[in-house]
């Protein structure tokens, strides 16, 4: 009987320890589940938030790609803008090269017919640059015949502005 109770005390024992491990353990599966539950709101969290980012990042990147694109058409309407003012500077330079020759040949054509007297006396009454501008288109046969009739001292400043060549300014 002894026996009998020494083995009954036994396995109350072990039994008591089992049902104990059993309630530890459901404890600790619980207190687990609430961290996977905790861990579960954590990267749900973080995949909202991720897909907040990314939509962010897409709407700013569509913009920047919205921006590039009028600013590349906004800079190839600048390139035909400039490549027309270069065309039009261009006519604009030969149109005044053609007016200047003209003026040039018309003064040079009217000194060339006046009396030589009556031409110095004019580029006496004018500054060297322009006399010298003038009597520069002229023939050089034309010019001495000029020259002779003018005062020595304006007629060597002529000379000497004649020297430095144009531009008579």
């Amino acid at each position: 009987m002894r026996i009998l109770i020494v083995v009954f005390m036994f396995i109350a024992t072990v039994f008591a320890q089992t049902i104990d491990c059993t309630q530890i353990f459901e404890e600790r599966k619980l207190e687990l589940l609430k961290e996977i539950e905790k861990i579960d709101e954590a990267r749900q969290s973080f995949e909202a938030l991720q897909g907040a980012t990314n939509a962010l990042f897409d709407k700013k990147q569509a913009k920047i790609d919205s921006q590039t694109n009028d600013l590349n058409i906004t800079m190839s309407e600048i390139k035909i803008q400039e490549e027309d003012i270069k065309k039009m500077i261009e006519e604009n330079s030969m149109l005044l090269e053609t007016i200047s020759d003209i003026k040039n040949n018309k003064i040079s054509e009217t000194y060339s017919k006046m009396k030589d007297s009556a031409a110095a006396a004019i580029f006496e009454e004018m500054s060297v640059d322009e006399s010298a501008a003038v009597i520069f288109t002229l023939e050089a046969k034309k010019v001495s015949k000029i020259m002779a009739k003018m005062e020595p001292e304006k007629a060597s400043k002529i000379t000497q502005r004649l020297v430095l060549g144009p531009p008579f300014e």
